[in-house]
């Protein structure tokens, strides 16, 4: 299935000659060819190839790199073979030569940090197997770093190019997340509890692990910098459509689709096709590039973001009666198709069934940036648009699209600041963006009947509120009466920042809970109902998170996003709650509250670890960030009447 890769891979290291070139291009203005060339794709490496069968087309690791006319002769290496067979695992590889190799740091993607790295395990579960490009299928040296796409698309300090991709990626999460502490003391303790089901997550949160290798140590103890570079802009722009339709895609997706071994049918579980060639998409037809481009429609479409944005739980499978169960271990997802599985996240399938997806929605220029009335796509809100150049030397647009990604993570961004304090004020800017982001989620409104507020709080996005991974992310409504000197009577829902806790009794919380089921706590051998052990988890405690519009019940429960534990009309998109005014009652203000990282969530991370210092790490980073605060979306104010 899959084929040999470097033992190099292994101990992080590899020489990329053809990367440096297209960096040294960038960064000289393509000195070495005239306005009218279009320069040649990059050298496939011939030691990481595979055909439809999953045989190895060139065992040996001799190199020629045609743009630098040198050729690398033997390195004296063997490549381990990587595959896998009907009932068991992925081997890694086994004969790591000498370790101690020396590689340039300049060579890296961050020059800042060279590891020593060890061999990885030697095998990852086929149970945690999804369909798409696996390891071997797509060189390390087809997909370049992003500081290879800096030179042409725009700086950290070119002031004339603001929205370009790349300034504005480097300040997101898809930019930082091989270097997230909260992904990596979760991928810890989920690792613990399911042994390799790490190489699944770091399908989506470290993707480049998969043409590194890197991805087979489900640890992520070898991940170097090439790994780190997150979810890079090369990475999504060799994404290929899995779903082709003739006319539609690029001609040439159909041949990559055909190759591979286990092609996807479904949009989500990290089933990602790349292009085994690194050719970049886009969303325009450009006739004239300095490198090989196509023009996909796939990059516009909330069904690429659907990719890393539905997660079922692959050891989990959904059963006729619509309860969930644990798969026979040792074998593969009996169905990939992410419905078919207990729900870890569905933000596409949220947005997939909503009015934003089947016709638009006209929000006033709520989201969507400039001039945008009508947004639709996961893009029209997480990527605005804005006018301006998106390359160098490329003409100014209308509706170039700010690789923002701006979603609810300014907690985390802040975080990672804390052990890249080089880049805190990167982050810092992705911080902001996402608050204003999340500002725009929900709106209130408030009325009186009697002695009794009604509070309405609004989803405006195009998914359940708050959506997302199921742990810790939770909304609240905090609701403030005020006598006449504007002293407080009552507060419900008080958060206390010293001690980052919150009055839950008093007050209505809009989040998922995951339980363990009889069966499961007989087989696991922990107690039943509501769990911190996500990875075991078959069963919703709760899930009262508000839908968005076009909610229907019995499609959105169907698909693994029921509401459990509240009760919502169809195309109901608010929740109404009710609170007492005590006599005395003037004024009351009312602000919606936003939190990624409760401290409980964050004292579990560290308490469960049991296996490496990425628990303690987050509690310091957490510590270090006036622990976690809760980021206000909506505030509204109401006189009260006798």
């Amino acid at each position: 299935m899959v084929s040999a890769f470097r033992a190099g891979h292994a101990r992080g290291v590899r020489v990329r000659a053809t990367n440096l070139l297209w960096l040294a291009m960038a960064v000289g203005g393509f000195a070495a060819c005239s306005d009218d060339e279009v320069m040649p794709s990059v050298a496939e490496d011939a030691s990481v190839f595979v055909d439809a069968e999953g045989v190895d087309a060139d065992a040996s690791l001799a190199e020629t790199d045609a743009s630098l006319g040198e050729t690398d002769a033997s390195l004296g290496e063997t490549d381990a073979e990587v595959s896998v067979d009907d009932t068991s695992v992925l081997e890694a590889p086994t004969d790591v030569a000498d370790a101690t190799d020396v590689i340039d740091a300049s060579e890296l993607a961050d020059a800042s940090e060279v590891d020593t790295i060890d061999a990885p395990p030697a095998k990852v579960p086929i149970d945690f197997h999804v369909p798409g490009t696996a390891v071997g299928d797509v060189a390390s040296s087809a997909l370049l770093p992003s500081s290879g796409c800096l030179g042409c698309h725009g700086s950290d300090t070119d002031a004339d190019m603001p929205h370009a991709p790349y300034p504005t990626w480097r300040t997101s999460l898809m930019a930082w997340g091989g270097r997230d502490p909260l992904f990596f003391a979760q991928m810890t303790t989920a690792n613990q509890d399911v042994p390799g089901v790490g190489y699944y997550c770091l399908r989506c949160h470290v993707p480049m692990t998969i043409p590194s290798g890197h991805a087979l140590d489900w640890k992520g103890a070898t991940l170097d910098d090439y790994d780190r570079d997150g979810v890079n802009c090369h990475f999504c722009h060799a994404m290929v459509d899995p779903i082709f339709v003739k006319g539609k895609n690029p001609a040439k997706d159909e041949g990559i689709l055909a190759k591979l071994a286990d092609a996807p049918k479904h949009y989500g579980n990290a089933q990602f096709v790349l292009d085994p060639d690194g050719t970049r998409r886009g969303p325009y037809d450009l006739s004239l590039a300095y490198h090989p481009t196509l023009q996909s429609p796939f990059v516009r479409s909330g069904d690429m973001c659907g990719t890393c944005h539905d997660v079922g739980n692959l050891a989990v499978s959904k059963q006729p009666d619509g309860s969930y169960a644990y798969n026979t271990m040792g074998a593969a997802a009996p169905d990939p198709d992410p419905r078919a599985q207990f729900p870890l996240e569905r933000t596409y399938t949220e947005w997939k069934l909503s009015t934003f997806a089947a016709k638009g929605v006209d929000m006033k220029g709520r989201f969507g940036g400039v001039g945008a009335t009508v947004v639709s796509t996961c893009q029209d809100c997480h990527m605005p648009r804005a006018k301006g150049r998106g390359c160098q030397w490329g003409p100014e647009r209308d509706d170039l699209a700010r690789h923002d990604f701006a979603g609810a993570s300014a907690w985390v961004l802040r975080a990672i600041a804390t052990e890249n304090p080089s880049s805190a004020a990167i982050l810092e800017k992705g911080a902001v963006a996402a608050e204003t982001m999340v500002s725009r989620a929900a709106t209130l409104e408030l009325t009186q009947t009697a002695a009794t507020l009604h509070v309405k709080l609004v989803n405006e996005t195009g998914h359940k509120l708050p959506t997302g991974h199921i742990e810790g992310r939770r909304v609240w409504l905090d609701v403030q009466v005020l006598d006449a000197s504007s002293a407080i009577l009552v507060e419900y829902g008080k958060y206390d920042l010293a001690t980052a806790t919150l009055d839950e009794k008093t007050t209505t919380v809009f989040e998922m809970h995951v339980g363990l089921s009889a069966k499961a706590s007989t087989a696991t051998g922990l107690p039943p109902g509501l769990t911190t052990h996500m990875a075991l988890a078959d069963s919703i405690v709760k899930d009262n998170r508000i839908p968005p519009r076009g909610f229907v019940n019995a499609t959105y429960a169907a698909a693994g996003a029921p509401v459990v534990g509240a009760t919502y009309a169809d195309g109901q998109h608010w929740a109404i709650v009710d609170y007492t005014l005590p006599a005395g009652s003037k004024r009351v203000k009312v602000t919606a509250y936003y939190q990624t990282a409760p401290r409980a969530y964050i004292e579990h991370l560290r308490e469960a670890n049991k296996t490496d210092t990425w628990g303690e790490r987050l509690h310091t980073a957490w510590t270090k960030t006036s622990k976690g605060p809760p980021v206000p979306i909506a505030s509204a104010e109401l006189a009260i009447t006798p």
